[in-house]
């Protein structure tokens, strides 16, 4: 018996477009449990099981978040990365959306010091360490900050790995999930009809592509991590 707080929960997901898959030639076998039917040739994903393991996601975030621990968040759909952005610098969490660099979790120890580097130029440059260079060579100092911010640049804030991973975007972001297993680091995820939910810890049933869909659930992730 569901309470009227999962109802608007779950009519609020609905208008956000929450429940749209994709079609039905595409389905991962490992979907059906959480498919409620299919509307023009498209798979309705049943929202009374989103709302369900969106609550099991939340629950453990929330956890994480009481514990100060930090939850990295990773998006990287040309029409997410603003979004990503903005609630990372939100929540005052590290984040990716850009392209996952493989070994980010799995070779932290060379990452580490990438982002240690940037961090160092940024200073250096700031107190104008570079002034006495030429005009060409602080342009080439420039455009390696530049280089070393689009890779490493939402990473500042992670100096150890982090305890959970969030994941908006699975279809390119699976190597993302699998580091994590194998850091022993629990993850969160949206899966859409055609991702296998089970490359995830906390798998949370939902449209990956629609922004209305991905910023609604990102809301949700925002308020118990703030």
């Amino acid at each position: 018996m569901s309470n009227s707080k999962d109802e608007k929960l779950i009519e609020a997901m609905a208008e956000a477009g929450v429940a749209y898959g994709h079609r039905t030639s595409r389905l991962h076998p490992k979907m059906k449990p959480y498919i409620e039917g299919v509307k023009a040739g498209v798979h309705i994903i049943d929202l009374n099981k989103t709302s369900e393991k969106l609550q099991k996601a939340l629950s453990f975030l929330a956890e994480v978040k009481k514990e100060n621990k930090q939850v990295l968040l990773v998006g990287t759909k040309v029409q997410l990365q603003s979004l990503i952005l903005e609630v990372a610098q939100e929540i005052e969490m590290p984040y990716v959306n850009q392209r996952w660099l493989g070994g980010t979790l799995t070779n932290f120890k060379i990452i580490s010091q990438r982002i240690r580097d940037l961090i160092e130029k940024e200073d250096q440059r700031e107190k104008g360490d570079f002034e006495r260079y030429t005009k060409k060579e602080q342009l080439e100092i420039d455009r390696e900050i530049d280089r070393l911010n689009r890779n490493f640049g939402g990473l500042k804030l992670m100096k150890d790995l982090p305890a959970a991973v969030f994941i908006t975007d699975l279809d390119k972001n699976e190597l993302a999930a699998r580091e994590a297993r194998r850091r022993g680091i629990k993850s969160v995820g949206l899966v859409d009809t055609n991702i296998n939910p089970e490359i995830v810890d906390y798998p949370i049933p939902a449209n990956d592509d629609a922004l209305s869909s991905v910023k609604f659930i990102l809301e949700e992730v925002k308020k118990v991590l703030k």
